[in-house]
């Protein structure tokens, strides 16, 4: 069921958030640099021009997170995305995945099934049709990992 602003916990500030984050962690994945250089020259963009998209915290936090702790993210994908490796996933999904999975071990007052629940809110926006379920399913299992539920 997609989140609305019925839903106490639907933040669009954070969906913006993890959206921008997103799009860095895309951006890196595909140019195959530094997540915190194309931060770092996003967030200089969006001093220069006052049209350019802005970074909130949150957005900056995630990007930090999961730069900071992308081996451990990437281990734990790996590990619960059964049958698949990382390069064989969209690249949409593998960053959704790191965000999610950064929110769900690491992000303070996340609960796991809203930090699920985003990430398949924008698989559905933004990736193949199959994503969703995929990046559900992957999810699922990290969570069960960490105890969270």
């Amino acid at each position: 069921m997609p989140e609305s602003s019925h839903d106490p916990a639907y933040n669009p500030a954070r969906r913006k958030a993890r959206r921008r984050a997103l799009d860095v962690l895309y951006e890196a994945d595909i140019r195959q640099i530094g997540m915190l250089g194309v931060l770092t020259a996003r967030q200089k963009i969006s001093l220069r021009e006052p049209e350019a998209p802005k970074f909130s915290e949150y957005a900056v936090a995630l990007v930090e997170g999961v730069a900071g702790r992308r081996e451990e993210i990437d281990e734990l994908i790996s590990t619960y995305a059964e049958g698949w490796t990382l390069d064989r996933m969209p690249t949409v999904d593998r960053n959704l995945l790191r965000i999610a999975v950064f929110e769900l071990m690491w992000g303070e007052g996340i609960d796991a099934p809203v930090a699920i629940s985003e990430a398949v809110e924008l698989a559905k926006e933004l990736s193949t049709d199959d994503s969703p379920r995929f990046i559900n399913g992957v999810l699922g299992r990290i969570s069960d990992y960490s105890g969270r539920w």
